[in-house]
């Protein structure tokens, strides 16, 4: 079975924009036999703007450039030390629906950091994953011929600043913490190893390919 398999990439420290492009490019010409994909990246500083958001939710001018991305959500912030998950599923063959994967990223997140004895939690009305009322995982997602795209991002060790030049996902009232700051010695090689294992886990992949 297709949903049995699923192929990972390391991509290492990238540039959003190239990431960008291969990612619509993989979900264009994918068909119903293409395998599963998850992409492990961090990103070069950028900020990317969903069309739920507008210019006025960047602050200040900022040397970070910002792309207008396809994703769900406003605006946000990527930069190295933070894990991004990209998850590039088809959700017909696994009928699944978008708050089914919504859902999910909920349980992969929550239960990484709850390997890290990190309590989270989710707030009904701003999407992502909260410790001690701070945002520590954004996501965002696309769906294109029944398969999504993007993923989340969960902040493991990284320099915060750049999210004070923003209103997180628009919304002047968020305030960002990090993994680093609840625990030391966690950085992003440990935190992407957890993160794969319970993302394999809760979707029962049997069989993966890395690549």
């Amino acid at each position: 079975m297709d949903n049995d398999t699923i192929i990972i990439r390391d991509l290492g420290l990238q540039h959003w924009e190239k990431v960008s492009d291969l990612m619509q490019k993989f979900t264009a010409i994918r068909n119903t036999k293409t395998l599963d994909e998850l992409w492990c990246v961090q990103h070069y500083p950028i900020f990317t703007l969903g069309p739920l958001g507008t210019e006025k939710d960047r602050l200040i001018s900022s040397k970070i450039p910002m792309f207008h991305t396809d994703r769900g959500g406003k605006i946000t912030y990527h930069g190295p030390g933070q894990q991004i998950i990209y998850l590039l599923l088809d959700l017909k063959r696994r009928k699944i629906g978008i708050r089914d994967i919504i859902t999910l990223i909920e349980k992969i997140v929550i239960s990484t950091l709850n390997y890290f004895s990190i309590k989270s939690h989710i707030v009904q009305e701003c999407p992502g994953i909260f410790v001690n009322n701070r945002k520590i995982c954004s996501f965002g997602l696309r769906i294109k011929k029944s398969c999504s795209l993007h993923g989340f991002s969960l902040n493991v060790s990284m320099d915060m600043r750049p999210f004070s030049h923003i209103y997180p996902c628009g919304n002047n009232k968020i305030r960002m913490t990090q993994i680093c700051n609840l625990k030391k010695n966690v950085n992003c090689k440990i935190a992407k190893l957890v993160l794969i294992k319970k993302t394999i886990d809760l979707l029962n992949v049997s069989s993966i390919i890395y690549k």
